[in-house]
Order: C-alpha cells, then sequence, then structure tokens
C-alpha cells in the first residue's frame, strides 16, 4: 500500500492538556469541531494514498506478474481513487460548514458524505486484496507452477490466434494463474463484472487451479479447457453459438427440445471441444479422470445445469478425435468408458437426449467447432488449431525427454500435458520426476 504524503489541512493541536481541540468557530462544540476536523483530515490522506502496485513489488522474474498485469489492476484500482476524490470534496466542504457554523444540514451532510467514503474504501480495498493475494502466490512455493500454466494458457491463445484465418487485435494482458482449493478449476473472464471487484469488469483472464491438479500436471487438462472460455469470449463465439447450435440441429431435423439441451451446454461443450482440439487425446484422458465417478454421479441429469451430463461429455469429445484421425485412441477411450458405465447407465439421462444421440452430437460439434464462421476469419476452430497425429509424434518424443530432464526443444508448451500423462502411463519414471521436469522445462521455455 502507498503511502499517503502530508496533508495540507490545518493541524490540529490541543489547546490545553485537559480540553477537547476547538476545531471551529466560536459556538460549535469544541468535540463537535474536532470530529469534522478528523473526518476531513482522514477522508483527505485516504483519497490521496489510495493503495495501488509497485511494478517491481512482486518481483521482476519470470514468475513475477508482468508489467501489463500490474498496470492493469492499477487503473482498476485508479477507478476507486478517483471516487474517493470526489466524495473528499464533498465531505470537506460539509466538514467546513460543521466547523463554521455547526448547522443541522452541515451535520447531516457530513455523516453521509463520510458514510459514502467509507463504501467506496471498502470496496477500493476489497479490489486491492484480491489481487495483493494473487499476486503474492508469485513469490511463494507455487510461483514457478503458475508460471508455467500462465505459459501454457498463453500457448494456447497463440495456437488460436496465429491460425486464424484473419488477423484480430492483440488480446491483453495474458491469462493468470492462481491456485485456489476446491474440488474443479475456474475462470474469470476478461471483462465479465465480478461481485468481488465491485460489479467492476475482470481485466484480464484468471484461470484458478486447485492445488491437488497443480501437482498433478498430468491432470492438467483444465488449462485449455478454462483457456478455451475465455477465447470464446474474446472471439466474440459467446452470444452467436447458441443460434448456430439451434440453425445446425434444425438443419438435422433434430427435436427443438433437444437443440434447447445443447445450447444451454454451449459453453462447457465448446471449451471440452477446443481442448480437445489443442491438446489431443490427452485432453479426453484428463477429462475421464475428472468426470468419472459414481454411475448416479457421472449420468445424473439436470435440466438447469450448464454442464453436460458427464456421461454424454466423454462420447462427444471422443466423436471429435475420431474427427481428427485418433480412430485407435478413440475407440480404446471408448472401450473403458462403456466399461465403467453400462448401457443400464444411460437410461437417468431424458428420453429426448438418448434418442437420436449420436446425431446430437454429430450436430453439436459440427456447429460448434467444423463451421466456418466470420469471428475466425472465416475457418472453422477445427481448421484453426488442430492437434494432429504428427504432434502425437513430437509428444511421445517429449514424454521420454521428461523422464531424464532433457530439453523438449522447440515442443509446444500445451504438448507437455500429454507428454506428461505418456511418462506416467510408461512408468519408467516416478511421478515426483516427471513433475519436477514438467515445471523445470516450463521454466526453461
Amino acid at each position: 500500500m502507498t503511502g499517503a504524503p502530508a496533508s495540507t489541512l490545518p493541524n490540529p493541536a490541543p489547546r490545553s492538556s485537559t480540553s477537547a481541540v476547538d476545531g471551529g468557530a466560536g459556538g460549535v462544540p469544541p468535540a463537535l469541531g474536532f470530529f469534522a476536523l478528523r473526518t476531513m483530515v482522514n477522508a483527505d490522506r485516504y483519497a490521496r494514498g489510495m493503495a495501488h502496485f509497485n511494478p517491481k513489488q512482486f518481483g521482476e522474474g519470470p514468475q513475477s506478474p508482468s508489467p501489463a498485469h500490474i498496470h492493469a489492476v492499477n487503473q482498476l484500482l485508479g477507478v476507486f481513487h478517483k471516487l474517493a476524490q470526489q466524495q473528499q470534496g464533498k465531505l470537506s466542504a460539509a466538514a467546513r460548514g460543521v466547523r463554521q457554523n455547526g448547522g443541522a444540514d452541515a451535520r447531516a451532510a457530513l455523516l453521509e458524505h463520510k458514510e459514502q467514503l467509507h463504501a467506496i474504501a471498502q470496496q477500493g480495498e476489497k479490489v486491492w486484496e484480491f489481487y495483493l493475494n494473487l499476486f503474492n502466490q508469485r513469490t511463494g512455493p507455487f510461483a514457478t507452477m503458475l508460471s508455467g500454466i500462465d505459459r501454457i494458457a498463453l500457448d494456447c491463445y497463440r495456437s488460436v490466434y496465429l491460425g486464424l484465418g484473419k488477423a484480430r487485435s492483440i488480446p491483453s494482458p495474458t491469462p493468470f494463474a492462481y491456485v485456489q482449493t476446491g474440488f474443479g478449476p475456474a475462470t474469470f473472464r476478461r471483462g465479465v463484472k465480478l461481485t468481488k471487484l465491485g460489479r467492476r469488469e475482470n481485466p484480464f483472464p484468471l484461470v484458478m487451479i486447485p492445488f491437488h491438479r497443480l501437482i498433478n500436471p498430468w491432470s492438467l487438462g483444465a488449462v485449455p479447457h478454462e483457456v478455451a472460455h475465455n477465447m470464446q469470449s474474446d472471439l466474440g463465439l459467446w452470444e452467436v453459438m447458441p443460434g448456430r447450435i439451434r440453425a445446425r440441429f434444425a438443419e438435422a431435423r433434430l427435436p427443438p427440445a433437444a437443440a434447447a439441451i445443447w445450447m444451454r451446454w454451449h459453453k462447457e461443450s465448446y471449451a471440452d471441444l477446443v481442448g480437445t482440439l489443442l491438446i489431443g487425446p490427452a485432453y479426453v484422458g484428463a477429462l475421464m479422470d475428472v468426470v468419472g465417478r459414481s454411475v448416479a454421479q457421472t449420468a445424473s441429469y439436470s435440466d438447469d445445469a450448464v454442464h453436460p451430463t458427464p456421461l454424454v461429455r466423454v462420447p462427444l469429445n471422443l466423436h471429435l478425435l475420431e474427427r481428427m484421425g485418433f480412430h485407435a485412441d478413440a475407440k480404446a477411450f471408448r472401450a473403458a468408458w462403456d466399461a465403467l458405465y453400462p448401457a443400464s447407465a444411460w437410461q437417468q439421462l431424458p428420453a429426448v437426449l438418448r434418442k437420436d444421440l449420436p446425431a446430437q452430437i454429430a450436430a453439436a460439434v459440427e456447429a460448434m467447432v467444423m463451421t466456418a464462421m466470420p469471428e475466425l476469419g472465416d475457418r472453422s476452430m477445427f481448421d484453426v488449431a488442430r492437434f494432429e497425429p504428427k504432434h502425437a509424434q513430437v509428444t511421445a518424443e517429449g514424454a521420454v525427454r521428461l523422464e531424464s530432464g532433457h530439453s523438449t526443444g522447440v515442443l509446444p508448451e500445451r504438448f507437455l500435458i500429454g507428454a506428461a500423462r505418456l511418462a506416467l502411463a510408461r512408468g519408467k519414471a516416478s511421478p515426483e520426476t516427471i513433475t519436477r521436469n514438467f515445471y523445470a522445462t516450463l521454466e526453461r521455455s
């Protein structure tokens, strides 16, 4: 927090050691005058000295928040600073009125402006505290891991934005990762209004990774998923996707009731599909690890849920995996999924979803990632960024190098998730060695 500069307001001094300060004109009770003066001084010092972050406050290494992140947060804090300065001017005018004549209107105005300034201060300090906690994680034991997550997220963005059919303005600042307790990862999109920010816009994508995922890098398929949410928003696909799903289902002559379900699921389904496009079979494997729970929970269905029923999420991505050319992987995953969840599990789903489900999945995939869109420069996401069989070969080589700690060279950061999964499956290095080399590799990249 920045130090407050010396106030230009009068410096109160007691007349004697036993009397209250007479902070006002004749006829104004001394304690009231001093109350008004203290309130004015406090407001002035707060408005002048509101917290902001120094670009070097959290270090200058690769793990530290970038100058762009610091600047974006300081701009947000500046909104509260401006509000506080405006409110302080009103408060000071009321305080002077109290000190001059102590009138009822001035007293009421002083208290009202004091309360409003207090509310602004609380909101501003909550925002400051939120980002202070996030940025401080870059000075502790998670710093290297979190900066590695940043690099994976950035690689996902680069692969998509460089694959667009037409150039688009560069999104900045880049995604910023932090660790928090909880079962699942989450994200706050750029520009979304957050309660914890006083309903103001979040200035850059935030990717929350639970601790248990952070220390198991082969489970980090969540990173491309959460980043995909942000790219869907940044690319202008957030609002248009439901209509495209509706249109595709109508073309396929599928029931409007089925289309309505997939329209409600579009955000999570899109993030799953883009995750598969970005890292291939590794994403489907990580997804199975996450959604593979009890039959009752995995097959549960809700008319209000925005997440697809877990039982459906894996077949959805297997369909895309097959279209990407990974037939053997898709077949192996499907055999495992069917063994875990026999045909009886599907009876929990509503009839409209079970009827023609393969056709529904095909229509959903076609609408979301196989169709050219103006927002993607008249390309489909399938053509913008797609993990290919040749990428699987270099990822397998990356797995061998992760085992030994050798450099993975130019292997894209997002492919390291798949490399970690393959290294774990090979069993030639301990999970601890794979994890250590995974983050060391990201630190060097």
